[in-house]
C-alpha cells in the first residue's frame, strides 16, 4: 500500500508540539503568511472542518478581530492554505523536453499531495466555485506556466490547453486515489483483513476480494508513473506535434 498519507493527532508529544508552536506565533507579527502558516497545520492535523477562525486566533496567541484585518472569512482563509500550497509546485517552462518537464510536474504535484493530503480536496475542488480569473495569481500560475512550456515547443496554444487538461484530469483521480488507499487493520497478515474487506458480502464483490493481494501492494509512485507512460503516449498518437 502507499505511504500512510494521514496524520493523527491526539498524542501527547504532538500537543506539546502545538503549544510550543503556538506560544512562538504569539511573539511573532500578524502577516498574511504567519496567518496562512498557522491556518496549514491545522488543517494538515485536522482537515478543513478543524479550521475555524476561532482556532486560528488560538494558533496565533491573538484575538480573532486580528484574523480579520487579514481574511474576511474561513472561506478566505482556505483559498490563502490552497495558494501557498501549489505556489510551492515547480515548473521550468524552458525545459526543451516537454515530456520529461511533465513528467517532473506530476511527481511534484504527488509530492504535494502526500505531504498535504488533507489540503488535496482544496487543491482540486476550491477552484471550481471561482472563474477562473478571479482566482489568486499563485493557484493559475502553473497553467500559464504549462501553456509557456507546450507552446515553446512547438504546439498550438489550444493543443497546449487540451495537453494540460488531460494531465491535470489524471494527476488529481491519481491523488484523489492515492490518499484514500488507507489499511483499516495493518496488523493483519490477511489482506482482506487488512483492507476490511471482509466487510463486503462475498457473493457481492467476489473480484474485489480476490485481487485483495494486488490492492494491499498498491504503489503510488509505480501507478503515477504507469499512468504517465498511458497519457503520453495516447497524446503522442492523438495530437500531431506530440513526439
Amino acid at each position: 500500500m502507499a505511504e500512510p498519507p494521514i496524520r493523527r493527532s491526539g498524542s501527547t508529544s504532538g500537543n506539546r508540539h502545538n503549544a510550543a508552536a503556538n506560544a512562538k506565533r504569539s511573539e511573532r507579527p500578524v502577516t498574511r503568511a504567519t496567518v496562512l502558516e498557522a491556518a496549514l497545520e491545522i488543517v494538515d492535523t485536522d482537515g478543513v472542518d478543524g479550521l475555524s477562525m476561532r482556532r486560528l486566533a488560538e494558533a496565533m496567541g491573538r484575538d480573532p478581530m486580528i484574523i480579520y484585518r487579514h481574511f474576511a472569512n474561513k472561506a478566505a482563509v482556505l483559498d490563502g492554505v490552497a495558494e501557498i500550497v501549489i505556489a510551492q509546485l515547480s515548473i521550468d517552462s524552458s525545459d526543451a523536453d516537454w515530456a520529461a518537464q511533465l513528467r517532473m510536474i506530476a511527481r511534484d504535484f504527488r509530492r504535494l499531495a502526500l505531504a498535504h493530503p488533507r489540503v488535496v480536496p482544496l487543491l482540486v475542488t476550491r477552484p471550481l466555485a471561482t472563474p477562473l480569473g478571479l482566482r489568486p495569481p499563485a493557484v493559475v500560475r502553473p497553467l500559464e506556466d504549462i501553456l509557456a512550456l507546450l507552446t515553446g515547443a512547438g504546439f498550438s496554444g489550444a493543443d497546449a490547453l487540451h495537453i494540460y487538461r488531460a494531465l491535470s484530469g489524471f494527476l488529481y483521480g491519481h491523488v484523489l486515489n492515492e490518499i484514500q488507499e488507507i489499511v483499516e487493520r495493518p496488523e493483519e497478515t490477511d489482506q482482506v483483513l487488512r483492507l476490511g474487506l471482509h466487510r463486503l458480502p462475498i457473493s457481492e464483490f467476489p473480484l474485489l476480494r480476490e485481487l485483495a493481494p494486488v490492492l494491499a501492494a498498491y504503489d503510488g509512485a509505480a501507478e503515477l508513473e504507469r499512468g504517465l507512460d498511458t497519457l503520453l503516449t495516447g497524446l503522442a498518437a492523438t495530437i500531431p506535434n506530440a513526439v
